[in-house]
């Protein structure tokens, strides 16, 4: 307990003393650097207990270039929902923790004396301390493992989050998103590709029902998205609403951009509605993305085990098939695979990682870990090893949201057979982690050595959706900022290995 506590007093000393613009390095001390940082890593991993607290701090001082897998509602923390709550005039219902939108009942409650309001502002829900904890409970997975009230199943207390808070969620775009820039600063992270709102969306009876008929006919499905595509691109009213989306995204990132840290944003569909919404809203994502504005991807959310979502999941992957013919340079991230044992039929867990590759042509695969069951699991390594397809690895989320996590996680599949993986963190709000805490779970699970880690960096940059100048751009800073890093590092190491006589 000595020597844990004499380490990270030294750790602290050397980073609080470390130059604020140290002369750069020569090539020789920077290879010295980083053996010395590899070195110190190694000691932070080894044996059956790694070093945690110390590894919490080597990787919150790590640069981890990108955060690639990154759901914007889900990342904003309950607090700062509260504080949006205030500032739009809304209250938390004390007996349903759900936000109250109706203006007129609103101010009849406000009305009433404070002992007989059920509807609350954040500083009420503060002062209740039973409110606080129970709403925090609904909102987040916080306390989920901590106490033993009766509580959902975790999936579904995941998914029933967006409900709660989507009321607020859906405005303050610029505050929220400079929350993340900020906390992103402060762990080192210079980039996130944000999952950021949903493509509009135009419903149409007619089309669901041909849609449903044919989606196993490809060829007369094809004719029939063709058709619907075409009516689409000639009603003003569907191009306005891209425009307005477009507009909106584009005003919500202002002033976020500098030389330190970039962001981008995916749109997406959600898989929960019928076919004419879906192929409408992914039609508006497609072209939302091929502008060349800061929409760089498409994907497409909502629980994959769901009813609607397995019957239509081979008809999504055509749809998005169809429309990455038409939009062949926009991006596609795939949520896909997200399923595991006892979630639904055996054979539901056979395919979808394979149709999001070979139907829908994904760019990146989302979670991924229903692989150890699909048929073609070998063939799908096989063809992301050789095309460069990687997988976006998000542990916390994988293991409260599906149980799987550890030797059961199918990284250890991936890495195995060289497919490239990028390490994200989904919903950070929600599961109330960072990217840093998601390295230190790999870290210490998996034992990679730190050039995988420093690697697995570099990935987020290298298969983020951006140009090529861009991305060579991000590369620099980031050695840059591995240089730096690991000279801190190699100082650090020295105080180490001889620490001061007593």
């Amino acid at each position: 307990m000595q020597n844990t506590f004499s380490s990270s007093l030294l750790i602290a000393l050397a980073l609080a003393s470390a130059p604020a613009a140290a002369k750069e390095p020569s090539a020789a001390s920077r290879q010295a650097n980083e053996a010395a940082t590899a070195r110190h890593y190694a000691s932070l991993v080894a044996g059956s207990e790694p070093k945690l607290s110390e590894l919490t701090m080597f990787f919150t001082q790590m640069p981890k270039g990108g955060d690639l897998h990154h759901h914007y509602s889900g990342s904003i923390y309950v607090e700062q929902y509260l504080e949006f709550l205030d500032k739009q005039g809304l209250c938390v219902n004390k007996q349903t923790y759900r936000i109250e939108t109706d203006k007129a009942a609103i101010a009849a409650e406000r009305a009433k004396p404070a002992k007989e309001r059920n509807c609350l502002s954040s500083a009420e829900v503060y002062a209740d301390d039973h409110t606080w904890r129970e709403l925090v409970q609904r909102w987040s997975n916080k306390d989920f493992n901590n106490h033993g009230a009766m509580q959902l199943p975790p999936d579904r207390l995941f998914f029933q989050t967006f409900g709660y808070f989507g009321p607020v969620s859906n405005a303050n775009f610029a505050e929220g998103l400079q929350t993340l820039k900020k906390r992103a600063i402060a762990e080192n992270v210079s980039y996130i590709e944000t999952m950021f709102k949903m493509a509009p969306a135009i419903a149409n009876p007619e089309f669901d029902a041909r849609a449903w008929q044919l989606a196993n006919d490809d060829a007369a499905l094809q004719a029939e998205m063709r058709r619907a595509m075409e009516a689409l691109d000639r009603d003003p009213a569907f191009a306005k609403s891209i425009a307005d989306f477009v507009a909106r995204i584009e005003d919500a990132a202002q002033g976020i951009d500098d030389e330190h840290f970039t962001m981008r944003y995916q749109t997406y569909v959600l898989r929960l509605l019928n076919p004419s919404q879906v192929f409408s809203s992914m039609l508006a994502a497609f072209k939302s993305a091929s502008t060349g504005g800061k929409v760089v991807g498409v994907n497409i959310v909502g629980q994959e085990s769901t009813h609607v979502s397995m019957r239509d999941y081979a008809l999504h992957m055509k749809m998005f098939g169809f429309l990455k013919s038409v939009y062949p340079k926009v991006k596609v991230a795939m949520h896909a695979g997200e399923l595991a044992m006892g979630d639904v039929p055996p054979e539901g867990l056979k395919f979808h990682i394979d149709q999001a590759l070979s139907v829908a042509r994904a760019d990146r695969i989302g979670h991924g870990i229903d692989l150890a069951h699909e048929s073609n699991a070998v063939q799908i390594l096989g063809k992301m090893r050789a095309d460069d397809i990687p997988v976006e690895i998000n542990l916390t989320s994988n293991a409260f949201i599906s149980g799987i996590e550890g030797a059961n996680h199918p990284v250890t599949l991936y890495r195995k057979y060289g497919v490239p993986y990028v390490i994200s963190t989904d919903d950070a709000g929600v599961t109330r982690h960072t990217l840093s805490q998601e390295y230190v779970l790999f870290a210490s699970r998996y034992k990679p050595d730190y050039a995988e880690m420093k690697k697995t960096s570099y990935n987020s940059v290298r298969y983020a959706f951006l140009p090529a100048p861009e991305k060579a751009r991000l590369t620099r800073q980031l050695d840059a900022r591995f240089a730096a890093f690991e000279a801190r590092m190699a100082t650090l190491a020295k105080g180490v290995a001889s620490p001061p006589r007593k």
